[in-house]
């Protein structure tokens, strides 16, 4: 996969022959002196414009244009893992974002797996305080708490000894005075008996994703009825698809409002699943998953108290538990290619505007900054590359 070569925003410039996700046929896309996209066009629409000595034209030559990824789970990368985050170690922040950035992801939430409440507050301090004044580099949304109101039958390798019930009470504890900058939480629907909590986190502005549960389909329904619209990697700890009993991914499955995340790195769902998942659902997004070691080669890396062995880009606790991978969102999108998934478009589309449709973010279109990636596929080499077209971070 190519890394990102950040080139600066020219002056007016209009890239001709691209293809765009979402839009049929080839397009082209203006862009004003601000770095702004003006309009998005198909090929052979009949401009009146002033002459510009210094318009620039780039024809991409049928190449795919897009926004930059978006991840919505990623836990870490280069070594630090967000729920670890200290004053001592908030200078790696920055360094994150600007890693993301190279790898092409415009914005990300960093996700907070289950730990301690004085850990969950710490770190939230930290992360809150840094987007507030972040000026370059991938942008943080806000906070993606995956716990700790977990089932601890699909706790996977979440630690059991901070799990909590899931009521109001310790939802307001763990969330202190930081609610503003959780945007997501994971959830196990099933541990609220009242069906309070999940309204109220919807009150808060918080979208609610099922995960790490045991529900069946019509807890998961009435989770969705209250407003839960998202569902946290998607197969992965809870219940199977079967063929009498759909559990929760099933009934995500079929409701239009509701959007799953996966994860593309071939050992959390194998690509066959993955294919069957693609075809019974358009209501998806393309998450990395990614653990503090993004970035850093394969070996045994510290997690928690615990430690982590990451191989082939895939990360398992000692005793065998899948915990995450090291596989940036890119390399999910290139493996969706390359596995016959689905083709570059569809692929490009989990990773870039899918994410921003969960979120209520708007997808690539005009009156937004031009940070565009361009995407090639080599038919002879059947390999996906992509470089910063333009770009401001």
């Amino acid at each position: 996969m190519t890394q990102a070569t950040q080139n600066p925003i020219a002056t007016n410039v209009d890239i001709i022959n691209a293809r765009v996700p979402g839009y049929q046929d080839l397009q082209m896309l203006l862009v004003n002196h601000e770095g702004v996209i003006e309009q998005i066009l198909p090929m052979g629409t009949v401009l009146k414009r002033i002459p510009n000595p210094d318009l620039q034209v780039w024809d991409v030559a049928g190449d795919w244009i897009s926004l930059g990824g978006v991840d919505l789970q990623i836990n870490g990368a280069l070594g630090l893992a967000f729920p670890e985050l200290t004053q001592e170690n908030a200078f790696r922040l920055p360094k994150i974002s600007q890693y993301l950035w190279d790898v092409g992801v415009d914005a990300y939430l960093p996700t907070l797996v289950t730990t301690s409440i004085e850990n969950f507050q710490r770190s939230l301090s930290i992360i809150a305080d840094f987007a507030a004044h972040q000026t370059t580099g991938a942008k943080i949304l806000g906070v993606h708490l995956e716990g700790p109101f977990l089932n601890y039958g699909k706790r996977g390798a979440h630690p059991a000894e901070y799990l909590l019930p899931l009521t109001i009470e310790e939802v307001k504890r763990v969330l202190g005075d930081y609610a503003s900058v959780v945007k997501v939480i994971t959830l196990a629907p099933e541990l609220d008996s009242t069906g309070e909590v999940i309204p109220y986190l919807h009150s808060l502005g918080i979208t609610v994703s099922l995960g790490h549960s045991q529900a069946t389909a019509d807890q998961a329904q009435q989770a969705f009825d209250l407003g839960a619209t998202m569902v946290t990697h998607a197969f992965n700890v809870m219940p199977p698809l079967h063929h009498r009993e759909p559990g929760l991914l099933g009934a995500a499955i079929i409701n239009p409002n509701v959007m799953c995340g996966f994860i593309a790195d071939g050992q959390h769902v194998v690509p066959t699943m993955l294919k069957i998942l693609l075809r019974a659902t358009q209501q998806l997004f393309l998450v990395s998953d990614a653990l503090a070691p993004l970035g850093l080669p394969d070996g045994m890396y510290p997690w928690d108290s615990r430690h982590i062995q990451v191989k082939n880009g895939t990360a398992r606790l000692l005793d065998g538990t899948l915990s995450g991978t090291t596989l940036s969102l890119f390399e999910g999108v290139q493996n969706l290619v390359k596995w016959g998934i689905c083709d570059v478009e569809k692929a490009i589309t989990l990773a870039t505007n899918a994410p921003r449709q969960a979120l209520n973010l708007p997808v690539i279109s005009p009156g937004q900054r031009a940070n565009l990636l361009r995407w090639h596929w080599d038919d002879s080499q059947q390999a996906l590359t992509w470089q910063r077209l333009l770009s401001k971070p």
